[in-house]
């Protein structure tokens, strides 16, 4: 098992597939079907964890939250000196290296088309200038506040719009840096509010305000925007018996379960009067507040009946952490060729370090994803599946005028392409022509196989995954 396998599951977040994706509701409003439609399309995208954290090199939030787990663990054990510490952060904080359009480009060139990046994860860092809060990167205790790009999400969104990508800004349900969700009179004994809320409604009332104040700044503030992609799954509605669901399968670090309603359809309604067509993404919790569903750090064994999305970070961990192993380009263009074969779209993370670029490692990764699109993009971009999806080390994609695409994955030490690639489940015999991307040599089809001629079996196009183009 390589470091990476050892290691990511260690990390936050990372929900099994059925639990994940549980039932899905249709959404009727025309102008966001047009958007899903537009979206799917697109099929790779470029996500962005990024904080103050980053000075440390450790998983983003988590070390705040007193759920014991080996990935979240902190580095001294005074929690209230810890916090003070953590928090603290804001006044070092100096990505005087930013430049969003360097990663434009980088993630351009390697054929993504959409990007979402974090406004706000849990530890409630705001990377915008929000006016409800001094937690944030434009506030004059934080040394990268006087810098021109210091609203670093609008800038980030900004560069990313001029390359026409598909705009998505995720945010944090919880904040645990606002006295209305972590109130400081009671202790943290894990993700949750730290208060009952029936008993203290005011106070999550004041809490439910902050949350529609700081969406509809990003919503007014920040452009044409595309995807509301909100984390944070526990903020929710609760029923009383989703509650006891709750706590009969939840893990046993989590212990105040209870409605935490933040009335996410007029979060939905008030944003798509600000944003038409808003395609709304409130991650695993079923509903219509959830337009495409997001299993993480996986991709389903089979093709999904509604719009799917696999996010999944380039290293083990989503936070920027110093010495992690970078998957393979073979394991992310394998990954990517997988979850469109079956419908999906596929979005990559990218975490920037604290000095405000990427490890050179995320470059090379991202030229050599980028080389093999450029040959082999149209078999991904406005793709769907088509049976049997995949077969032996073969996945097949189709575009709506009815060509479709056969692509061999090959394996780690396979650098020579077979003599033969045969299907028993493919009707490989229904087609007359076939191509090699990337390849003027003539590929021989019979009844149940392509035979591969000798000039290209070892002088390929690329590298990794090889692309048959059917007619």
């Amino acid at each position: 098992m390589s470091d990476i396998e050892k290691k990511e599951s260690l990390h936050a977040g990372a929900v099994e597939i059925e639990k994940a994706i549980k039932e899905y509701y249709p959404e009727s409003d025309p102008l966001v079907l047009k958007k899903i439609e537009e979206w799917q399309n697109l099929k790779f995208g470029l996500l962005m964890h990024w904080a103050p954290s980053s000075q440390w090199g450790i998983v983003e939030s988590w070390s705040l939250c007193s759920e014991d787990e080996d990935w979240c663990k902190r580095k001294i054990e005074n929690y209230t000196e810890y916090k003070k510490q953590y928090e603290g952060l804001k006044k070092t904080f100096n990505p005087v290296k930013f430049n969003p359009e360097k990663w434009a480009d980088a993630a351009e060139a390697a054929g993504m088309k959409y990007v979402v990046f974090t406004t706000k994860h849990h530890d409630g860092f705001c990377m915008y200038d929000s006016k409800f809060t001094d937690y944030k990167i434009t506030d004059k205790e934080c040394p990268f506040h006087s810098n021109p790009k210091a609203n670093i999400a609008k800038d980030i969104f900004d560069e990313f719009r001029k390359k026409d990508f598909m705009i998505g800004t995720y945010f944090s349900k919880p904040d645990w840096h606002s006295n209305y969700f972590w109130w400081e009179r009671f202790a943290t004994p894990d993700r949750n509010a730290n208060y009952d809320i029936v008993k203290h409604s005011d106070r999550w009332q004041k809490f439910v305000e902050f949350t529609h104040n700081q969406i509809d700044e990003l919503m007014t503030d920040y452009g044409k925007v595309d995807i509301l992609w909100l984390d944070g799954c526990w903020v929710r509605h609760y029923s009383e018996a989703d509650i006891e669901a709750e706590r009969k399968s939840s893990n046993a670090n989590i212990h105040r379960i209870q409605n935490q309603d933040i009335n996410m359809p007029m979060i939905a309604k008030n944003s798509r009067k600000k944003q038409p067509g808003l395609i709304v993404v409130d991650r695993a919790v079923p509903g219509p507040q959830q337009n495409y569903l997001t299993p993480e750090n996986q991709v389903p064994d089979r093709t999904l009946p509604y719009p799917w999305e696999t996010c999944m970070p380039i290293t083990p961990s989503w936070s920027y952490e110093p010495g992690l192993e970078y998957k393979p380009a073979r394991k992310l263009i394998h990954t990517l060729v997988d979850v469109v074969a079956k419908g999906g779209n596929f979005l990559l993370n990218v975490a920037p370090t604290a000095e405000g670029d990427y490890e050179p490692e995320a470059y090379d990764r991202l030229k050599e994803i980028g080389e093999w699109m450029k040959i082999n993009g149209e078999a991904i971009y406005n793709s769907h599946p088509v049976l049997p999806y995949k077969e032996g080390k073969t996945c097949f994609t189709e575009l709506p005028n009815g060509i479709v695409y056969a692509i061999y994955l090959a394996d780690e030490n396979e650098n020579s392409i077979p003599v033969k690639i045969i299907f028993d489940k493919f009707p490989i015999g229904n087609y007359s022509k076939v191509e090699m991307l990337g390849s003027s040599a003539e590929v021989k089809i019979n009844k149940s196989s392509m035979e591969i001629p000798e000039s290209v079996q070892n002088n390929h196009p690329c590298k990794y995954a090889w692309v048959f183009k059917l007619s």
